[in-house]
């Protein structure tokens, strides 16, 4: 897909990924409605602030209304409480699920018919190495985005008839609020990440693998559950 003029919507914009995503996009050439919940919080010069929650429905109908002539969707909006399945707060379970896995479908779900009718273009999600590494600790963040891995897989195969390509962004932990408590050796440039995964969309990739852990585990797939 050509960045250049392309009309993007990028979720949870205000911040981290999304903001390089967003700023990075309109290098490119691209307009570019910057979605959060408090679109208030939106500081980027030249974007248009745009209000989505990926967990209110009627938010999503109203951001599909206003950005009508968008041709590419970046599901960027996403949350980690840090709560394992088992003994972990069901509530805190749920709102992953609801924000990692049933907000990208619902925000698609709405943006589809708008990209289609637009002449098509593309919709990339932005998933996480723990989309097929799944410790423990991390259980219901895994869950959700092993739940968005599917997502992708599928929305590609129904959407490609409707000249909308789905991409995958793959990555471990990137230097931005929600790894803050991780070492800074530990994580990756989300800059550099944006880059990649923006060239990504323009070599029409199904799958962007933007640092070498995410590279060593999806290569360490057909093994055992422990090898990886």
């Amino acid at each position: 897909m050509e960045l250049k003029n392309a009309v993007a919507v990028v979720t949870g914009a205000n911040r981290g990924l999304g903001r390089h995503l967003a700023a990075q996009l309109m290098e490119r050439g691209a307009t570019v409605y910057a979605a959060a919940r408090r679109p208030e919080t939106v500081d980027l010069p030249g974007v248009t602030p745009l209000r989505l929650d990926v967990t209110d429905e009627e938010s999503i109908r109203a951001a599909a209304r206003t950005a009508s002539d968008a041709t590419l969707l970046v599901n960027n909006a996403g949350i980690s409480t840090g709560a394992p399945l088992i003994a972990g707060s069901p509530s805190e379970v749920r709102l992953e699920m609801d924000t990692n896995f049933f907000g990208p479908l619902a925000v698609t779900r709405a943006f589809a018919p708008v990209v289609e009718s637009n002449g098509g273009g593309a919709v990339l999600n932005v998933l996480s190495v723990l989309s097929w590494l799944h410790p423990a600790g991390l259980g219901s963040y895994a869950a959700a985005k092993a739940a968005a891995w599917a997502l992708t897989d599928a929305a590609r195969e129904e959407l490609a008839p409707r000249g909308i390509a789905v991409s995958g962004l793959y990555v471990g932990y990137m230097d931005t609020d929600m790894a803050a408590g991780i070492p800074t050796g530990q994580k990756v440039d989300p800059a550099e990440v944006a880059a990649q995964a923006l060239s990504g969309i323009e070599a029409g990739l199904p799958e962007i693998l933007a640092d070498e852990t995410t590279r060593y585990v999806k290569r360490s797939l057909a093994t055992s559950p422990n090898a990886a």
